[in-house]
């Protein structure tokens, strides 16, 4: 993935789109914990939304030393409105007069934790202290890349050659048997592979997410975990019991790390945001 030569179609493909200061349009999905539920708010509610752009260098590949950048000639915020009937919202109304509006959400939070170089096995605490998470994605970057430089790509989960993971719930061992895969021979992390199916909710459907097992460990090396009893994170059907306790991550290497990198760790939580009759918002993450 750091290649920057013919070999990576993913780059020259997008040096195509941008080569000699050429302009494009993009358009994405906003990666919000608001708007990834599924009901519309309630009239009347403010709502500010900020962006923050991240550095040119983490967001561009090149030749080291470039000094290339983005320029945002303009922007459009697409929102999707309805038009309720008068007698729905008449209802809304008086149903806010005794009870608050809830949706429920599910909070996404990433921890970033630093493995410094010479490392071969290495303990996290305390990872999450409060409520545990309903479901991990664990993934190892390199700390430049991550940071912010040209010559890396900062979406490169490298393996490291991790001959060890399992994550801890108050001293509890999830998985019961840990991961153990050999990444310096060839097919031996089915295992680690598979955990972007089981902690995914689709290794019971006939489809899959678009990497293979050959393309796991050349930079897609991610592992996922579903911490719910009945691996229903992906489902919106019903909840679990919301638990507090302590989550640690074991982790060891082949051979001790040669540069420093980034443990990055994608949680999701089941929370509520809450809205009254004179449209305040509360919301309670400390649960």
């Amino acid at each position: 993935m750091d290649n920057l030569t013919e070999d990576n179609v993913g780059f020259i493909k997008r040096k195509s789109f941008t080569s000699e200061n050429n302009q494009i349009e993009m358009i994405g999905h906003v990666h919000s914990d608001i708007f990834n539920q599924e009901k519309f708010l309630v009239n009347g509610v403010e709502m500010k939304i900020k962006f923050v752009r991240s550095r040119d260098s983490f967001s561009l590949m090149a030749k080291l030393g470039s000094t290339y950048k983005v320029k945002i000639l303009e922007a459009s915020l697409l929102v999707r409105r309805m038009k309720i009937n008068p007698t729905i919202l008449i209802a809304h109304t008086k149903a806010l007069e005794s009870t608050s509006a809830k949706y429920p959400i599910t909070k996404a939070d990433v921890k970033v934790l630093t493995i410094p170089s010479g490392i071969q096995r290495k303990s996290l605490d305390n990872v999450f202290l409060g409520q545990l998470p309903k479901r991990c994605i664990i993934g190892f970057v390199s700390n430049k890349a991550f940071n912010g430089d040209y010559a890396t790509n900062p979406f490169n989960f490298h393996h490291y050659k991790i001959n060890y993971l399992s994550l801890y719930i108050d001293g509890q061992q999830i998985p019961s048997k840990p991961l153990q895969p050999d990444f310096t021979k060839s097919g031996l992390y089915v295992r680690a592979y598979h955990t972007l199916y089981s902690g995914t909710g689709i290794h019971f459907l006939n489809e899959g997410n678009d990497i293979s097992r050959e393309d796991y460990p050349k930079g897609y090396c991610l592992m996922a975990f579903d911490l719910t009893p009945d691996l229903s994170a992906n489902a919106n059907t019903h909840w679990n019991l919301v638990k507090n306790g302590s989550l640690r991550i074991e982790v060891g290497f082949e051979d001790a790390l040669s540069e420093t990198i980034n443990c990055l760790v994608y949680a999701e939580f089941d929370n509520v945001i809450e809205i009254d009759k004179h449209r305040n918002v509360m919301v309670d993450f400390s649960s």
